[in-house]
């Protein structure tokens, strides 16, 4: 049975740079907590004055398929995962992304749609272009993020006004793209990727017009969103997925872990939990945290292409990428990296 691989990685920074010490400074206010220390995040790339999500999706699509074996025009889908999706000052619906990326790019004969699902964008676009795949609607394809996304820090720098403040979180983002090929194997590849909603949990985190001024803003309550209750979506999912499997956490043997980028501290929680839960220690984790702050649906594609372009991992690797997105969802994706180059 023919089954989905990652064939080409590709990413996409901006080139300015913006620490959290000079963030904090822009505040109104003096700072509540330590940003740096409580969430891991010192500095985050900004997009530059003539970059908006679609010339930072572009940037990264033509990134990966440089990495690629493929041209634009082999490509079957192209499907967008943006959160953010401007040209410009224009928020765009329609057209779709999707099929702007596919005529920048010269993909004429690619299919092409849209997916919004918060930070778990790529993921979700993974996983519906490896079932495309494995049913052989398609042959080949792309999943692509354009995060121009620091405009809620920009709103969050005017507004915040208070210790715990719904847009704290906002602070943590930064700008990036991300782009990633799958194509048809009978080897090694996508192992397994499922996602789960638990919409109950939706109103947590909420991306919307400032409701004091012009801008968009992010309003998250973060205590109720970052908790054990919420990370047990994740463990206890994966333990029904591997125990119907007839295998456990250590017996599928994870070479490296990448969780979404979002919080330092809230990371070494997750994965004492999930110690804990799997009764198994937690592979080696990649993060660009440090650097690159949360990057929303682009973040574990951006991880990865960091680590490939280190050398960090080698071909054979197994890796297990977690995401944590508003909805909130929750699931998991396993693949075997193959000889990829960036």
């Amino acid at each position: 049975m023919v089954s989905s691989t990652i064939e080409a990685v590709g990413a996409y920074l901006p080139a300015r740079e913006v620490t959290t010490a000079e963030l904090l400074a822009q505040l109104a206010v003096d700072a509540p907590l330590d940003l740096e220390k409580v969430s891991g995040v010192r500095a985050r790339r900004v997009r530059g004055e003539s970059e908006d999500s679609f010339t930072i999706a572009s940037a990264a699509a033509r990134s990966a398929l440089g990495n690629s074996r493929y041209e634009a025009a082999d490509l079957d889908v192209i499907i967008s995962c943006s959160i953010t999706r401007t040209r410009g000052e224009d928020f765009c619906l329609e057209p779709s992304f999707a099929l702007m990326l596919r005529t920048a790019l010269g993909a004429n004969r690619a299919i092409h749609f849209d997916v919004s699902n918060a930070c778990a964008g790529m993921m979700t676009g993974v996983l519906l272009l490896d079932r495309m795949i494995r049913s052989g609607a398609v042959r080949r394809g792309m999943v692509v993020s354009g995060e121009c996304i620091t405009p809620i820090a920009d709103t969050a720098v005017r507004e915040i006004s208070q210790k715990y403040d719904p847009q704290f979180a906002s602070l943590t983002v930064g700008d990036a793209g991300a782009a990633v090929l799958l194509d048809g194997t009978d080897g090694p590849g996508l192992d397994y990727v499922e996602l789960n909603t638990s919409a109950a949990f939706a109103k947590l985190c909420l991306g919307m017009p400032s409701d004091q001024g012009p801008g968009v803003a992010l309003y998250t309550d973060n205590r109720a969103m970052h908790n054990e209750s919420r990370y047990l979506l994740w463990t206890s999912r994966q333990l029904e997925f591997l125990a119907a499997r007839g295998s456990s956490f250590a017996e599928e043997g994870y070479d490296y872990l990448i969780h979404h980028q979002f919080s330092g501290p809230a990371v070494e929680l997750i994965n004492k939990i999930a110690e804990r839960e799997f009764d198994a220690a937690m592979p080696p984790g990649l993060a660009v945290l440090d650097r690159y702050g949360n990057t929303a649906s682009t973040s574990h594609f951006v991880v990865l292409h960091d680590a490939l372009r280190q050398g960090l991992i080698e071909p054979g690797s197994k890796v297990l990428l977690v995401p944590a997105a508003s909805g909130v969802v929750a699931g998991f994706l396993s693949v075997t990296i193959g000889d990829l180059r960036v």
